[in-house]
């Protein structure tokens, strides 16, 4: 009978970040560019972020002292290739050290390779669907390779393509305000599926870690009547990026809330449910049902949760989205989910996107004006779960 509280002893307790979020200063970017255009959609600049480039020593310290064994971070690919075919010496061996780094602090180094973000160059020549991306998403890779092929246990080649495909959609003010898209379109879905596939080409010509990528997954629940109608729903935004993983060594599953689906399409949140700073349902339980949704779509494709938390400026709520999501996830696991690993979103407060530096997700506050870290109790909550690979009692 399996132990309903134990986590596996070789299970990754782990907090993710990625580059244009806390790093600063990313220059060469797509999204510093638009950033700062006029009629820009975002609610303000990146800035210096969380100078997170020059200070990852101490959140990796940081990490571990909350009791954390792993830590999801990402290359930033116009630091490593600035302009096309022209590699960074110094970005290359900034990443290595930080690969390094983590291991100097007990800490397993789980690397992304594209997190949203491109080089500006690489907008400009047609993006995703240009036709040379995925040859030159290939060569990118090979370039990385001395920072992966040796200490990194996963490589997610990229970061959730069908949330990158939507949010494309809404950095043009015109499609913004027009509303949201009604799916990744086909063609897009195929230049990401093929990007991914050249990828895990590359990093399979080298003994190294396990390869995969992540998937933005929304619990979908389909009220009485509207199965059909919430498969249909799923399938061009999540679904066929799942399947794409079939044959991967693990996949990144990264969940935040459910949607209750209707005949018609999405339902509003449930009236008198509580949401967060973005406007989503509080719904910790959420990673339950999107992992046994991953496992059943893949075919049993071993899973890491890669991405799961809460925007709140109520930590204490922060501690019981952690908790409630902890068990769910334990749940899904006993039921024979084969999860091997959870981080949190986001290790810091950052900057999210469109939105700004307005919701918090993180583990450590970060002040805006000095950059000073303050870990939060939250954060000592799922440090105490993950050094003692237990669930508390009811």
């Amino acid at each position: 009978m399996p132990n309903l509280s134990a986590f596996p002893p070789e299970f990754l307790w782990g907090a993710s970040s990625a580059g244009h979020q806390i790093e600063g200063g990313n220059l060469a970017s797509d999204f510093w560019e638009m950033e700062h255009a006029p009629g820009s959609v975002f609610a303000e600049p990146s800035g210096d972020a969380c100078d997170g480039y020059h200070r990852w020593r101490e959140d990796v310290g940081l990490l571990a002292g909350i009791g954390l064994n792993a830590y999801r971070f990402s290359i930033e690919w116009s630091r490593v290739e600035p302009e096309e075919g022209r590699f960074s010496r110094a970005a290359i061996d900034h990443y290595r050290r930080v690969v390094e780094g983590c291991h100097e602090r007990g800490v397993t180094p789980v690397v992304t390779l594209q997190h949203i973000t491109v080089p500006r160059w690489f907008r400009r020549s047609g993006w995703w669907t240009g036709p040379e991306a995925a040859a030159r998403f290939a060569r990118f890779t090979e370039a990385v390779l001395p920072i992966v092929s040796e200490g990194v246990g996963h490589v997610c080649t990229i970061n959730e393509p069908n949330f990158a495909a939507m949010l494309e959609h809404d950095l043009a003010p015109a499609r913004a305000a027009a509303g949201a898209p009604a799916a990744p379109g086909p063609a897009v879905t195929e230049a990401f599926i093929t990007a991914h596939r050249r990828a895990v080409e590359v990093l399979r010509s080298v003994p190294g870690p396990a390869c995969g990528w992540t998937v933005c997954v929304v619990d979908h629940q389909p009220v009485e009547g509207a199965e059909e109608a919430a498969a249909a729903w799923a399938r061009p935004r999540q679904d066929v990026f799942l399947e794409a993983a079939k044959g991967d060594d693990f996949v990144g599953v990264q969940v935040y809330t459910r949607e209750l689906i209707g005949p018609h399409g999405p339902l509003p949140v449930p009236e008198g449910a509580e949401t967060t700073q973005i406007g989503w349902e509080y719904y910790p339980e959420a990673v339950g049902g999107a992992v046994r949704h991953a496992a059943t779509v893949t075919g049993g494709t071993p899973i890491l949760v890669t991405e799961n938390g809460v925007a709140t400026a109520d930590d204490t709520r922060r501690a019981e989205y952690l908790t409630r999501a902890l068990r769910a996830l334990k749940a899904a696991m006993d039921d024979g989910a084969d999860v091997r690993g959870y981080f949190h979103w986001s290790l810091l407060d950052n900057f999210e996107w469109l939105l700004g530096y307005r919701p918090t997700f993180g583990l450590i506050a970060v002040d805006r004006a000095t950059f000073a870290r303050t870990v939060k109790p939250s954060a000592h909550v799922y440090g105490a779960i993950a050094r003692s690979g237990r669930l508390p009692g009811p």
